[in-house]
């Protein structure tokens, strides 16, 4: 596909996906630019992020650093925050601090302190959200209800971090609406830490009206946005 049809699809998408964004916040109630929409590009190229910040997507989404990295090293010169969304190790925290805007994936401890001496080191300041766990199965990552605040507390006093709120994805089998319900529960927990950490990520392309109706801040659109993702070879 030429550069040409590929930045009309992603024209096209962006709309309808804009037009959900708008639509679920005026029945919320809610300013839809309160809502910063996050475009997540796993398994997709560089090119398509410089044909996404064309038309004026700058908040850019990977889960894997081996991914991320070169992809930002890429785009290094256009003016993009990058999300690191997806499940970090700590030895991952080098990495990610040299490009990384945001880190939604904060869950344990051991965790803070490495991505906050990473951040020192790198001479940078990085906003970072607790991922929640709303069912407790650890192979999704996030912290445990009764675990957030420590894990909140940790990220507040950490230097070259940024505690900005919390983060959760909704588990299989569990209604977005509820599930976003929880994490509106661990939010408050959060912003009884630092009042200023008002960010909510939840919703993806499958549930963002719901994620939205429970005062969303930050949606991760994936395929809505870039369509099918790439069979990886």
């Amino acid at each position: 596909m030429s550069d040409s049809s590929r930045r009309q699809e992603l024209a096209a998408r962006l709309a309808v996906v804009r037009k959900r964004i708008a639509a679920a916040c005026d029945a919320a109630g809610r300013d839809a630019a309160e809502v910063t929409l996050v475009a997540v590009t796993k398994t997709f190229p560089a090119s398509d992020v410089r044909l996404l910040y064309g038309l004026g997507v700058a908040d850019i989404g990977e889960n894997r650093d081996s991914e991320a990295a070169p992809k930002a090293a890429q785009c290094a010169d256009l003016d993009l925050t990058w999300h690191f969304i997806g499940q970090l190790q700590t030895n991952k925290a080098g990495s990610v601090a040299r490009y990384a805007g945001c880190v939604h994936s904060v869950d344990r401890l051991r965790l803070v302190g490495a991505l906050g001496k990473a951040a020192r080191g790198a001479g940078r300041e990085i906003n970072c959200l607790v991922q929640v766990s709303l069912d407790g199965d650890p192979a999704r990552g996030g912290a445990v209800a009764a675990e957030v605040p420590l894990v909140a507390e940790a990220l507040a006093a950490e230097p070259g971090l940024v505690l900005s709120g919390v983060m959760a994805i909704a588990p299989l089998g569990m209604a977005p609406s509820d599930a976003f319900a929880r994490l509106r529960d661990s939010a408050s927990d959060v912003r009884a830490v630092s009042p200023a950490a008002t960010v909510i990520s939840a919703g993806m392309s499958a549930d963002l009206e719901e994620a939205v109706a429970a005062g969303a801040t930050h949606l991760r659109i994936g395929t809505a946005l870039l369509g099918d993702r790439p069979r990886v070879r």
